[in-house]
């Protein structure tokens, strides 16, 4: 992938060396600067116009495809056989000046699909006759007992047989919040366990395993992301048909192959070449500015149609992070800050996840040194318990507290209404009693209301795709002012839910951050990632990628793709009116080849100049 990459920038600089040398040649030859008897046009002929020969031959012969290359290269052998090689120049200067447009408006290398491939483990432990051996995980079998420690990624689809932890699933639901796991529970390939270890029973392996499946997903919905075809090849067959009967009977009749040769130079389609890429240049340069990346050439042409955004919640919607939002004491003898101040205690050395939110949040709201536990244990999946202050603190999950023989009847009505809303629970007990909880969870962006408002204004509507529950999913819907909701969603189910939108006939874009959204930003029309705590997998399966993870800049980023179709439009039109008035005026013999291939010039300086309005442009809250 890094030499295809490498190939394309030597690709790039060479023909941008052999531009400046064919531009200086012509400039040069305008001027009549040049030694007696050599013609500069020539070099910019051969530099750039033997290239637009060889590839309208090789397409016309080996595929019979008429691209708007095969009337350049009629228009330039013509030029050359009646002597007009300065025409034949220009135009070639002017072709080839598009394609590298075309071309560096295009990412040429992708390696997305790379990196999911290096997540899956190489190795597997597997227990056999008492025994532990390590294999490779191609080697794994259904059926097979896995052992896996802290830190691993999990080889295959399989069902805890012994032992408790906590798995990280952000590559297949992007929650940020370990999940706890026991006896029974289902883990999956490519999640990541955090703290205890522990023997599964492997179910699905190998290709039918969940990561591998996400792979072939990702790479299936690549493949078949269509390309848009410009546009001077889109009407190229029927240009170079009108261009040659138009030029062969002015021939016929006027018996001046000058005025043929001058048609077929005029028909070039040298602006409408430029109409696209110039103005799709000048508006990746305008977003550049607001830390938007446009990594597909074709990607703000593509977001211009579409109809519906889907947003994934964890890190896109929210900052993907969990914080305290409540703290809830039971017992008029202790106070909020008080058992906040007790849990902290208790989870100042804990490794997981939650307990370093608790921690890093009491420190940030308090400003209070953290009293040290007299006596720390930990246990993994479940929770922890401290002796501090002559007191037995306990603080964990639903399950940590029922083991412990701890009533949580009190407080249940009271947790449900936290649960609902998408909080993750760690329940408080001072000696045998519950004492109160605290509710931790992810929180919305800040102005992301005001953002889905502002989409709203530009007549797309808003979707949420989450491997979130139905009440935590509409509590975040709700309070960002989104009503179409997915929950519950896989990286599959993701998939599935786009393809079902497009089917319908609305064209998606899918915004999303994590592993898991990489099959749904491949699919979409259009694929937007957060750039700044996305993952590098996102990022590569993207089209778009936001920088700064600023959200509120896609209102903009919609206009402005809109505006952009509308200057190309208006490139198109006026390129292609200039065309036929030049070519009225060649057939009635008033442009000669040097004349036509100048005002071909004129034409496509005024379409550079129109495009380069993008530059500057700004999004307007009424549009």
């Amino acid at each position: 992938m890094k030499r295809v990459k490498n190939i394309f920038q030597d690709e790039t600089k060479r023909s941008i060396l052999l531009l400046v040398i064919s531009g200086i040649a012509l400039f040069l030859n305008l001027l009549h600067i040049a030694p007696v008897g050599l013609n500069l046009a020539w070099i910019a002929i051969i530099l750039c116009g033997l290239p637009i020969i060889k590839e309208a031959i090789i397409g016309l012969v080996t595929e019979f495809d008429i691209k708007a290359d095969v009337l350049v290269a009629i228009a330039l052998v013509a030029s050359v056989l009646i002597g007009e090689t300065f025409a034949a120049g220009e135009v070639a200067f002017i072709m080839q000046l598009g394609a590298l447009l075309e071309d560096l408006t295009v990412a040429k290398a992708r390696a997305g699909i790379e990196k999911l491939v290096h997540l899956t483990p190489q190795t597997a432990r597997v227990i056999s006759n008492g025994e532990e051996k390590v294999i490779s995980t191609d080697e794994v079998k259904v059926g097979d007992t896995l052992r896996v420690k802290p830190g691993e990624i999990i080889p295959a689809d399989g069902i805890i047989t012994s032992g408790v932890t906590s798995i990280n699933q952000a590559v297949m639901t992007g929650e940020s919040i370990p999940v706890d796991k026991t006896i029974g529970d289902y883990v999956s390939s490519g999640t990541v366990n955090q703290f205890g270890s522990f023997l599964m029973e492997a179910k699905k392996v190998g290709e039918d395993s969940s990561l591998q499946r996400m792979i072939k997903l990702v790479q299936s919905a690549d493949a078949g992301k269509a390309k848009i075809v410009g546009i001077a090849d889109r009407w190229a067959t029927w240009i170079v048909c009108i261009a040659l009967s138009s030029a062969l009977l002015t021939w016929i009749i006027t018996g001046e192959i000058i005025r043929a040769v001058t048609i077929l130079v005029v028909f070039c389609p040298c602006a409408l070449v430029l109409a696209t890429p110039t103005a799709i240049m000048a508006a990746i340069g305008n977003v550049s500015k607001y830390g938007i990346l446009v990594r597909e050439g074709d990607a703000l042409e593509r977001l211009s149609k579409v109809t519906k955004i889907t947003f994934d919640k964890t890190g896109t919607l929210t900052k993907g992070k969990p914080i305290v939002v409540a703290i809830k004491s039971i017992d008029n003898n202790f106070t909020e800050n008080q058992l906040y101040s007790y849990l902290a205690s208790a989870e100042i050395y804990s490794e997981h996840p939650l307990g370093k939110a608790i921690v890093e949040c009491y420190r940030e709201t308090t400003k209070e040194t953290i009293n040290e536990p007299e006596e720390f244990k930990m246990y993994p999946g479940r929770g922890v318990s401290i002796q501090i202050d002559g007191k037995l603190i306990y603080a964990g999950n639903e399950e940590f507290m029922v083991d412990n023989k701890i009533l949580l009847s009190l407080i249940n009505d009271m947790v449900t209404q936290f649960q609902n809303e998408g909080a993750t629970i760690i329940y408080i007990a001072i000696n045998q009693e519950i004492k109160g909880f605290v509710a931790l969870a992810d929180t919305l962006r800040e102005d992301v209301s005001d953002t889905i408002t502002s989409l709203h204004k530009t007549k797309v509507e808003t979707v949420l795709l989450t491997g979130d529950n139905q009440f935590s999913a509409e509590h975040i819907a709700s309070n960002a002012g989104i009503t179409n909701i997915y929950a519950n969603c896989l990286p599959e189910d993701k998939l599935n839910a786009i393809k079902e939108i497009q089917n319908n006939g609305d064209m998606v874009c899918m915004v999303g951050d994590g592993i898991n959204d990489a099959p749904a930003l491949k699919t979409a029309l259009v694929g937007i990632a957060m750039g700044g705590e996305g993952s590098d997998i996102a990022v590569d399966a993207a089209d778009i990628v936001l920088v700064r993870d600023d959200i509120t800049k896609l209102p903009h980023l919609f206009q402005l793709s809109k505006h952009m179709m509308k200057t190309i439009k208006l490139n198109m039109i006026f390129s292609m009116a200039l065309n036929f008035a030049a070519i009225i005026l060649a057939i009635t013999g008033i442009l000669n080849p040097v004349v036509g291939a100048l005002v071909h010039n004129a034409g496509s300086i005024v379409v550079i100049v129109n495009s380069s309005l993008l530059l500057k442009w700004k999004h307007s809250m009424n549009e």
